[in-house]
């Protein structure tokens, strides 16, 4: 007279093994797509701050040109100077990362890059103070202003690239994200470093 009984309570056990097992797998589920989204989303921020530091960096490109020749008007002015920033600015033009594929190393490239392009209007300005005649043209002024503000919006877009990038690797570091983001492909993204006398404006 058990054995209905016994079938029974066989039955509700299984059933209640089956809810269990389901609510822990919705669980996972829920739990590791929240994760994912979060890593999705704070990888699209740093793509995101990845342009804008792309567009403060042709910004100063696009000045440049106007800038070399304006200063190419003063008479005697040294074509050594000048040339060494139109060379600067072509090899910091041709050097670009693709922001899904960023390495310690491309990155570097590119700070070396956009540093020397630094470097070279450093030394152009110096040369500058030379020519009086030349600073004190309004075109010359304008353009300088333009200058110092484009190198000065980089520096800011550099550093929020740096703050986006270490919450994102922080993120993806700790446990248990870090189970998914190699699962996933979720790989870190290297920083600016200071470098001494680059990213100054001029």
């Amino acid at each position: 007279t058990l054995f209905p009984y016994t079938t029974l309570f066989r039955s509700i056990i299984s059933i209640i093994v089956v809810v269990v097992l389901a609510i822990v797998v919705l669980g996972f589920i829920s739990w590791g797509t929240k994760i994912y989204n979060g890593m999705v989303t704070m990888q699209e921020n740093v793509t995101s701050q990845w342009g804008n530091v792309q567009t403060a960096y042709q910004r100063r490109n696009d000045l440049i040109p106007n800038f070399v020749s304006t200063v190419k008007g003063a008479a005697n002015f040294e074509q050594t100077t000048l040339t060494q920033v139109i060379e600067a600015r072509a090899k910091a033009t041709s050097v670009t990362i693709d922001p899904t594929k960023m390495t310690a190393e491309n990155m570097q490239q590119f700070q070396q890059a956009q540093g020397q392009v630094s470097s070279a209007l450093s030394r152009l300005m110096v040369v500058v103070e030379k020519y009086p005649e030349l600073k004190a043209t309004q075109n010359f002024r304008d353009l300088q202003v333009e200058l110092e503000g484009t190198e000065n919006r980089i520096s800011v877009e550099r550093r929020k690239f740096n703050e986006v990038a270490l919450v994102y690797n922080t993120y993806i570091r700790r446990f248990p994200q870090n189970f998914l983001a190699g699962m996933f492909g979720f790989q870190t993204k290297p920083y600016f470093e200071a470098a001494a006398g680059a990213e100054k404006a001029p």
